[in-house]
């Protein structure tokens, strides 16, 4: 893990790299006031792109107040899920090889609202910068300066060649560049899913 980062010195990195003189702080620039704006939802957009495996947490939900209609039960969600990718697989059972829910429950503001008795999640939280792996403070450090590139040095071409940098060209859809590097690394960690008990599947045996 990236113990030494925070925050402040992944925007200052961005800006040295955009030329810039690193900060100290956040105040009494107008390149920090830019940082410390556009940062942290540049992080969670990032967050998002991928369900990177230092991110996911399994947890056993706890009940909250009943749903009006249409479901019995709704679940607390954990208060650090991730704000745009979330709840990643519902399960209805605690037991060893339980498989995913494939409907029967849907997200209601913060909570899971559902008929189930029992609810396990998979779900994508957002992690401290002193938390993050290298691979993804370095994709971080690269999307920051994408972003922040016009801002700062009042030239397009430098927003787009970082663009190109952290994701790649138009054609690949924001799944090249740095991200893909990134995307490669964290996959390595993870093991192959396998398709078990699907339609199709069953059907063709």
């Amino acid at each position: 893990m990236a113990s030494g980062d925070t925050k402040l010195s992944i925007c200052s990195d961005a800006l040295v790299m955009l030329g810039e003189s690193p900060i100290t702080t956040f105040s009494g620039t107008d390149v920090g006031t830019v940082c410390d704006r556009l940062y942290d939802d540049i992080k969670v957009m990032t967050l998002a792109m991928y369900p990177w495996s230092f991110t996911i947490n399994k947890v056993q939900l706890s009940r909250g107040t009943a749903p009006i209609n249409e479901y019995k039960y709704a679940y607390n969600l954990p208060t650090d899920t991730q704000r745009i990718s979330g709840v990643r697989a519902v399960f209805n059972s605690t037991q060893t090889g339980a498989q995913p829910l494939q409907g029967g429950w849907e997200i209601l503001n913060k909570t899971l609202i559902t008929n189930q008795e029992t609810i396990v999640i998979d779900y994508q939280f957002e992690p401290e910068e002193f938390d993050l792996p290298a691979y993804f403070i370095q994709l971080l450090k690269y999307m920051l300066t994408w972003h922040i590139a016009e801002t700062v040095t009042d030239q397009i071409t430098k927003a787009e060649y970082w663009r190109q940098i952290a994701v790649g060209t138009v054609a690949e859809n924001m799944r090249g560049g740095y991200f893909r590097v990134a995307a490669n690394i964290d996959g390595g960690t993870k093991q192959n899913e396998v398709l078990t008990d699907y339609a199709l599947v069953g059907v063709r045996g």
